[in-house]
C-alpha cells in the first residue's frame, strides 16, 4: 500500500471540519481526494487550492440517487478507496414538543441515514483497497445530551452505535472503523461566538483543524476514537457512572445558559 497514492474522500468537504480534514490530507506523500459537498464553487476553490490532485462531487447526500453518483465520481477518476470520512451534518435546535417526529427525522437523513447508505456504495471498493479505513464525525452530544438538541443527538447516537458494531463486522476485511467526537467547534453554521468572549467557557470551544487531526489519527492513525476538545471525554465517563448527577447539571442553570448563548446560532443546513 506505501507504492500506491493514497484515495481520501471527505464529505462535508466545502467549509469547516470537511474543509480543514482535506486541507491536512492533502499533505500526505501521495494523497489523492475526493471532495463531496453541495457548493460546487466551494469545493472547487478547496481542489485548486491544494498541493495534491482532487476532483469534486457536488451533490446533495439526502438525495437518492447521492450514493450511486458519488461511486461513479470515485470510479471514473481512481481504481481505489484508501479512506472514507463521513462528515457532512447539521443540527437545527427545537424542543421535541415544538418541533415533532418531524425534526428527528430531518437530522436522521442527513446524520444517520445519508452516512450509512453512502458508506453502503463505497464499503466494496473499500474493501478491495484494504487496508482502508472509514472515519465517522459522530459527536459529544451522540454521549451526552442536553435540551433542544434532542433530535441532533439522537442521530448522533444512532451513528455512534453503528459505528462500533461496523468496526467489529468489517476488521476481518481489513477496513478500520472509527470515529471523532467533537464538541463545540467554531466553524461557519456554528461560530460560538457568545461562548469565545467568555473566559469561563473559551476552553470548550475548539477549531477545525484539532478535528481534522483527530481524523488523520483514527483514521489511517487506526485509533477506535477521539474527543475534541479531549477533556470532553470527562463528559461521557461521568454520565455512565453518575448519570442522575449529569441529567441534573444539564437540567440546570448554566446548561440554560449554555443553550440560550447557543440558540440563536443555528448551525447551518449546509452539509458540513
Amino acid at each position: 500500500m506505501s507504492s500506491q497514492p493514497r484515495v481520501a474522500l471527505v464529505t462535508g468537504a466545502s467549509t469547516g471540519i470537511g474543509e480543514a480534514t482535506a486541507i491536512r490530507l492533502a499533505r500526505e506523500p501521495g494523497a489523492e481526494l475526493v471532495l463531496v459537498a453541495r457548493r460546487e464553487e466551494l469545493l472547487q476553490r478547496l481542489a485548486d487550492s491544494l498541493p495534491c490532485p482532487a476532483t469534486v462531487c457536488a451533490v446533495d447526500l439526502t438525495e437518492p440517487d447521492a450514493p450511486a453518483r458519488v461511486l461513479a465520481h470515485v470510479e471514473a477518476h481512481h481504481d481505489r478507496l484508501d479512506l472514507l470520512v463521513n462528515n457532512a451534518g447539521a443540527a437545527w435546535r427545537g424542543t421535541f414538543a415544538e418541533t415533532g417526529h418531524a425534526h428527528v427525522q430531518r437530522h436522521m437523513e442527513l446524520n444517520f441515514d445519508a452516512v450509512v447508505r453512502l458508506t453502503e456504495a463505497l464499503l466494496p471498493l473499500l474493501r478491495s483497497s484494504a487496508p482502508s479505513a472509514i472515519v465517522n464525525v459522530a459527536s459529544t452530544a451522540g454521549r451526552v445530551a442536553r435540551s433542544r438538541t434532542g433530535a441532533y443527538s439522537a442521530s448522533k447516537f444512532a451513528l455512534i452505535g453503528w459505528t462500533d458494531s461496523l468496526y467489529a463486522e468489517e476488521r476481518p476485511h481489513g477496513v478500520h472503523v472509527g470515529m471523532v467526537l467533537p464538541g463545540f467547534i467554531a466553524t461557519e453554521g456554528f461560530p460560538a461566538t457568545e461562548l469565545r468572549e467568555k473566559a469561563l467557557t473559551r476552553w470548550i470551544v475548539s477549531k477545525p483543524p484539532k478535528v481534522a487531526e483527530a481524523i488523520y489519527e483514527v483514521g489511517p492513525g487506526g485509533k477506535a476514537e477521539r474527543y475534541v476538545p479531549r477533556p470532553y471525554a470527562l463528559a461521557a465517563i461521568a454520565r455512565i457512572l453518575s448519570p442522575r448527577l449529569v441529567r441534573r447539571v444539564l437540567s440546570g442553570g448554566s446548561a440554560a445558559a449554555l443553550t440560550t448563548s447557543t440558540a440563536a446560532e443555528r448551525d447551518s443546513p449546509t452539509q458540513r
